[in-house]
């Protein structure tokens, strides 16, 4: 019993002892990334009108903490909203909100049409 113990310890002491498992690479030890120490800066800007009532779009700018930007969309009333922002540092975000046109609500006319109703035959006895 004791040789058995003996034999079963070296054979954990070697697996132990050795560098890798087998057939499986090392890991690379990475360390921390280097980030450039430069403020952020950058300007974008979209936009989408595709004849079909989907149009709105999108342009911000930023430099260093200071952002400025507006967006608008084309709302199911005809109005354009536009909405306009700032945000400074740490002051938050700041909108001043637009509307353009006059708010359209056309009579709903419906495309169904229902069958008339179902009037049963009449039995004569």
């Amino acid at each position: 019993m004791t040789y058995k113990i003996l034999v079963l310890a070296a054979v954990v002491g070697v697996v132990v002892a050795r560098p890798e498992a087998p057939g499986y690479p090392r890991a690379a030890s990475y360390g921390a990334p280097a980030y450039p120490d430069t403020p952020p800066r950058y300007d974008s800007q979209y936009a989408v009108s595709d004849g079909s009532g989907n149009d709105f779009g999108h342009q911000e700018s930023r430099n260093d903490y200071d952002t400025k930007g507006s967006y608008y969309v084309q709302l199911p009333d005809g109005r354009l909203q536009k909405v306009t922002y700032v945000i400074n540092g740490d002051s938050g975000y700041v909108a001043q909100v637009e509307y353009q046109g006059e708010a359209q609500y056309p009579a709903y006319q419906p495309s169904y049409k229902p069958a008339p109703a179902y009037k049963p035959a009449p039995v004569y006895a």
